[in-house]
């Protein structure tokens, strides 16, 4: 009798299990369906909806990656505590809202070393950079909103801004003290950012890579995390560790509307175009590079092809 009722209780788990596989497999084909246009969509925003779903996921995860990012900046300083604290939670939180939908670049020099590199389709890019960058520049926003008061007194009057709080929003290689860190020459901030993001870039492709040690499905984010954290810990004393031109162009841009002027801009000649977002690039670029060269072992490799 307990041998009937047991089989019986298996038979009952394994049909549940058979009808739950036959729906995934339904809706997925319908899903399929809709995409290719072989079934009717369900209303008319469907298909627009399928055509801006992976740049605003790439929007979505820059602006959440901000608002962490230069949230905690603002928490700590206008706190009043000098204490330096890096944020890799906004990447991770950013990644995860993205990931399954646009791939989680978040990045412009990620979106383009893929595209050079992993055959990322080079008509998404202007869409991905342009979103990432009004990604940025919204979350800035928000958290600007945010602190706007405690900004006015931390800067010691209503809408006094200068770099002493421009510098919670971009990088700047300067101490909190706004004076301009004298030992870092143009040479040096460009090579931070170069390093830096040649090793994010490299740490990425690896985690990516089905024939090296991928992490397990959904814990992406969770090692992005703890790669950001390193590279901060490591790396980010000098210039901060932009390491993404839109985490870094998107705030500038919001701080030069918002009454920082032309500062953001001409501060160290131009640094803002150098050092956060031409560094980035490249080292992202040489990043990719190496790890093509040397480390994968995919068919679709541009070195592992005849």
């Amino acid at each position: 009798m307990a041998q009937t009722t047991s089989s019986t209780s298996f038979d009952r788990q394994n049909n549940r299990q058979v009808e739950d596989e036959k729906q995934l497999h339904s809706t997925e084909l319908e899903v399929s369906e809709l995409m290719t246009g072989e079934a009717t969509a369900p209303n008319r925003w469907w298909k627009y909806k399928q055509m801006l779903r992976e740049p605003f996921a790439e929007f979505a995860g820059v602006m959440i990656l901000i608002i962490f990012g230069n949230g905690v900046d603002c928490q700590v300083v206008l706190s009043g505590n000098s204490g330096v604290a890096a944020s890799p939670k906004g990447t991770a939180m950013g990644v995860w809202v993205s990931l399954g939908i646009s791939g989680g670049h978040i990045n412009p020099a990620v979106t383009l070393a893929l595209a050079t590199w992993r055959g990322f389709p080079w008509r998404k890019v202007p869409a991905y950079i342009f979103a990432q960058l009004m990604g940025g520049l919204v979350g800035a926003a928000l958290v600007y909103a945010n602190y706007f008061h405690a900004i006015d007194i931390f800067e010691g009057g209503k809408g006094v801004r200068t770099l002493k709080t421009a510098g919670l929003f971009s990088t700047y290689a300067f101490s909190w003290t706004v004076s301009q860190l004298d030992y870092m020459t143009h040479v040096s901030c460009f090579f931070s950012e170069f390093l830096t993001t040649a090793v994010l870039v490299i740490m990425v492709l690896a985690t990516t890579d089905a024939r090296n040690a991928p992490p397990p499905s959904g814990l992406l984010p969770l090692v992005l995390f703890l790669l950001i954290l390193g590279i901060g810990v490591a790396l980010g004393l000098e210039t901060g560790y932009a390491i993404n031109p839109a985490r870094d162009l998107g705030p500038r841009i919001l701080t030069s509307m918002v009454g920082y002027g032309k500062a953001v801009y001409t501060f160290r000649n131009q640094y803002w175009l150098w050092c956060p977002v031409l560094a980035p690039i490249l080292g992202a670029q040489v990043g990719a590079l190496f790890y093509e060269i040397f480390l994968y072992n995919g068919s679709d490799g541009r070195f592992n092809q005849p």
